[in-house]
Order: C-alpha cells, then sequence, then structure tokens
C-alpha cells in the first residue's frame, strides 16, 4: 500500500479520458513498473481508509468527493481525494452489506443493503452521512435486491431477483425519500435460475433521463434487459458472456449514452476461466457483439472514462483493463484487486473492493 505521504501527494488527474488512456496503454519505460500502484506512471492509487471491510458500492462524485459502501454496514466518504475518509456508517447497521451507493453530492446519497427479506433496506442521507433515514425495507422474504440506479436527483429504481417469475423493479421519484414497486405487466419472465449480481453495483445502470438496464446470470443464458420508460416496459437481448451456471453471467454494465454500452463478467470463482467475458453494443443493448480480445479473467465492475467516446476501465480480483476501442479489445494495466469502478466528468476516476482497498487513478510522488 502507498505510505499516507505519497497519498498526500497524489496527482489531481484532470486529463480527458482519451489523454489519460493513451498514458497507461504506453509501454513502460526501462526500469519502470508497468501499470502497478506505486510505479511512476498514473495507476491507482491506494488511500488509507483505516478499515479491511470489503467496499463493493462506490460512488464517485469529483476528483476531490467519493462514497465507497461495503461489508458491516460501512460507509465511508471523502472530500479531499483520499487523503483522508471519513466513517458516516448508518447506526445500528453493522450487520448489513452495503452493495451499492448512489451520491449526487458531498452531502446527498442513497445506499443499498442486499440480502434476503428484511435484509434489503435502502438509507438516505441528506447531511454527509452525519444522519441517515431508512426509506425501505424489504418484507418479502422472495424477493432480494441487488443494485440501485438514478436518472437524476429525483427519479430512481431498485431491482430485485425474480420474484413470481419476474425481476421485481422499486420506483422512487423524490430522490428515494419513497419507494414503490412498480407493475411487472411490461418486464419479460426470467429465465430459469436467473438473477442478479450484487457484485460491483454495476447489474442496474442508467443513461440519459429515462433508459435504464439490468444485467443478470446464473441462467441458460447471460441477457441485458432495457427499459427506455424508466422501468415499466423491457426488452431483451442476449449478451453473449457465457453463463449456464449461477456463478457465471454479466455481472457490470456501463453507458455513456443510450447507445454506446458496455458489458463484462465471467466466473466469479477464482479457480474457473472466464473466457469471453466482455461485450459491447452500440445499439442501446438491442444486440451486442463479443469483445475481439476481452479481458483474461473475471471482471465485476466496468466504467468508461470521461470525455472519452472509446477508453474504458474493467476490474476484478485479478487486476484492472484498459480498452482505447471502444470495447472491442482490453489490456491488463494493473494487477491489484478492485470490486467496482467509478469515474466522473471533472476527469477523477475511483475503485474500490476487499481488505479495505480504496483507490484513485493518479500518479505516485507527484
Amino acid at each position: 500500500m502507498t505510505s499516507m505521504g505519497k497519498t498526500r501527494r497524489m496527482m489531481s488527474v484532470g486529463l480527458s479520458g482519451a489523454a489519460l488512456a493513451a498514458v497507461l496503454a504506453a509501454p513502460a519505460q526501462a526500469g519502470e513498473p508497468g501499470g502497478s500502484e506505486t510505479g511512476g506512471r498514473p495507476g491507482w492509487q491506494l488511500t488509507e481508509t483505516g478499515t479491511d471491510a470489503r467496499f463493493r458500492g462506490l460512488a464517485a462524485v469529483s476528483r476531490d468527493t467519493a462514497w465507497a459502501a461495503g461489508s458491516k454496514g460501512t460507509v465511508l466518504r471523502t472530500t479531499d481525494g483520499g487523503r483522508s475518509w471519513r466513517n458516516v456508517s448508518p447506526p445500528g447497521a453493522a450487520e448489513l452489506q452495503f452493495r451499492d451507493i448512489e451520491a449526487f453530492d458531498a452531502r446527498r446519497a442513497v445506499v443499498l443493503a442486499i440480502g434476503e427479506g428484511e435484509a434489503s433496506r435502502i438509507f438516505r442521507t441528506e447531511d454527509g452521512g452525519a444522519t441517515w433515514t431508512e426509506s425501505f425495507r424489504n418484507t418479502d422474504p422472495r424477493a432480494f435486491y441487488d443494485c440501485v440506479t438514478f436518472f437524476d436527483p429525483r427519479h430512481g429504481l431498485a431491482m430485485s431477483d425474480p420474484v413470481d417469475g419476474k425481476y421485481r423493479i422499486l420506483s422512487t421519484r423524490d430522490g428515494g425519500r419513497s419507494w414503490e414497486v412498480l407493475p411487472d405487466a411490461g418486464m419479460p419472465a426470467a429465465l430459469p435460475g436467473e438473477a442478479g449480481f450484487a457484485a460491483s453495483g454495476q447489474c442496474l445502470v442508467s443513461a440519459g433521463p429515462k433508459d435504464v438496464w439490468l444485467a443478470t446470470g446464473g441462467g441458460a443464458t447471460a441477457r441485458v434487459l432495457h427499459s427506455g420508460d424508466r422501468g415499466l416496459t423491457w426488452t431483451v437481448a442476449e449478451s453473449g458472456i457465457p453463463a449456464g451456471d449461477p456463478a457465471r453471467g454479466v455481472f457490470a454494465l456501463a453507458f455513456r449514452d443510450r447507445a454506446h454500452g458496455l458489458a463484462v463478467g465471467g466466473d466469479y470463482r477464482p479457480d474457473q476461466a472466464s473466457p469471453r467475458a466482455a461485450a459491447v453494443t452500440g445499439d442501446g443493448g438491442r444486440t451486442w457483439r463479443e469483445a475481439e480480445a476481452p479481458p483474461p479473467a473475471y471482471r465485476s465492475g466496468v466504467a468508461w472514462l470521461p470525455h472519452s467516446g472509446s477508453a474504458a476501465l474493467a476490474v476484478g480480483p485479478t487486476g484492472t483493463d484498459l480498452t482505447i476501442d471502444g470495447g472491442r479489445t482490453w489490456r491488463t494495466v494493473d494487477t491489484g484487486s478492485y470490486d467496482t469502478v467509478d469515474c466522473t466528468a471533472d476527469g477523477g476516476c475511483w475503485a474500490s473492493g476487499e481488505k479495505g482497498r480504496i483507490a484513485r487513478l493518479g500518479r505516485a510522488g507527484d
């Protein structure tokens, strides 16, 4: 782990996505570590979090502000680029597993706890985590909520694994203060054994005011569902990512606009290979093409680099991969373990994962 001294000198990442991707993709010079967490080139710079919680939920607000949510009911927030983290966990939440968090700014955030029955809950804060309000508690033992997404500060959705053969969708119109279950008449039937993966907070993602996509696995095929009306009606397409087992499928999605999206996943078991674990769409998810050179292993998180039409990062327990051609080919640029990744419009990129790991894309020693 980088020292606090190095962490305090991290470069403020203000490069465009294209420029940053070009630097990351450049071959390392003689004697220079390529893509390491402590190398001289831009890469993931670990920050000191003071916890061993596993952070699968991540909400990047800017280069300076980010929220992370994880095991043991832990929520952290930074407003100084990761130089310090404040524990802003909801009181009495130590038994909960937070897997997704959506933040609107440094003060307002919504966090999702996952699990069967009443373990699935949603909390909201308006004062930077000083106080939290529980705005939803699942009372249906058949439901298991996986992910949450917001179209804007008022409108958002959360999704549960299938109940009575269809994915269940929660909707809010007031920024997460209240939630209601949407009718399922427009939801296609789930496949036998199909479900979502609460691995990175990216199994339900949105782009624009009304479009949302839902990633699946566990069934005979790994599918992506799309709604253009905030979850009322859905269409479905096969992703091409291998499934056919409860541990395989699409684990994360990222859309840079209504048309262009990425899907990553594979088999989360460390002793199983994950071939063909990435796909790309250019038509809003109606069709998907397998990556020509996918990441070499299971990946659970993916994010487009800011201000770039073709660069993105995918992360997983065995490393980080970069694409500079819109998801057609991927190259490993770091071997550290991360579960999820998020980038912001001002050029900030963050990643988080096991053992309290939270990093920002920057340059050590600068």
